[in-house]
């Protein structure tokens, strides 16, 4: 990732700044083609105040960064996410153990939707909003998406680990992400608007590196600012059980000819 970073060559106008805010989401990426085109590329998102008003990097490049995502193509340049350089990536995401995993979970053909690496910048990143990962990836019927969460470094409470409401799973939804017609803007739109939460209701969920955590679709989450000295780099994708489930045209994230969404078990 390093690497990558040292590479990135992003233009100006595609420096977007990464939001699950639900106004700043609909100014930044709702009328980004940048981030609704990254479902077969790979995307730079960035954290606020790291460019000046030209546009030019005023943090080191490596601490700039939400997140990379979402997914790729090998003639963009190798990278570790999980449409890149195929053959080395099956070491890390295609494993056996966490076949046997989803295997043991019920699932018969689940798919990858995405995978972000997100890098939880010490100092700078602030703390991501409550929302459930279905607002973005939704499916008919509910309940198909499930994403893995892998902490490449200790996950805390001062350097922003997640926290989860338990049994809100079982709430449904409380709004979507959808793409509106084509010629129109912003490019995507929200259907309902999230709830407020009540802070009490949330329960830490820290992890040491090398720890996974997975995260129904359903599950109302966030994470809190870090504040700490020490950033808090993860590996995150979605998994999708495909068999009798409809994906939604309306989702800003759509695969394509080119690039369908890959089994996680061949």
């Amino acid at each position: 990732m390093s690497e990558i970073i040292e590479r990135m060559d992003v233009p100006e106008h595609c420096r977007t700044q990464f939001s699950t805010d639900h106004d700043e989401q609909l100014k930044k990426q709702g009328n980004a083609d940048y981030f609704i085109t990254s479902g077969d590329k790979i995307r730079f998102f960035f954290e606020k105040g790291v460019f000046d008003d030209k546009g030019e990097f005023i943090v080191p490049k490596e601490h700039s960064l939400n997140k990379i995502g979402h997914g790729g193509k090998k003639k963009i340049m190798p990278n570790i996410l999980h449409c890149f350089h195929y053959a080395n990536f099956k070491t890390l995401q295609f494993v056996s153990y966490l076949q046997n995993l989803v295997k043991k979970l019920g699932l018969i053909y689940p798919v990858i939707l995405q995978s972000m690496y997100i890098f939880k910048v010490q100092f700078i990143c602030p703390a991501l909003t409550p929302h459930q990962d279905a607002t973005f990836l939704s499916t008919q019927p509910l309940g198909r998406v499930m994403g893995v969460w892998l902490a490449l470094e200790d996950a805390a409470l001062e350097n922003g680990c997640l926290w989860f409401i338990p049994g809100s799973h079982n709430n449904g939804i409380t709004r979507r992400m959808v793409r509106t017609p084509k010629g129109t803007f912003p490019l995507t739109d929200f259907i309902g608007r999230e709830k407020d939460y009540d802070d009490k209701l949330f329960v830490p969920a820290p992890v040491k590196k090398g720890g996974a955590v997975l995260i129904h679709g359903q599950v109302v989450h966030r994470s809190a600012a870090n504040t700490s000295d020490a950033s808090r780099h993860v590996y995150t994708f979605h998994i999708m059980e495909s068999q009798n489930t409809i994906w939604s045209p309306e989702n800003w994230l759509q695969p394509t000819e080119e690039l369908p969404f890959p089994s996680l078990y061949t």
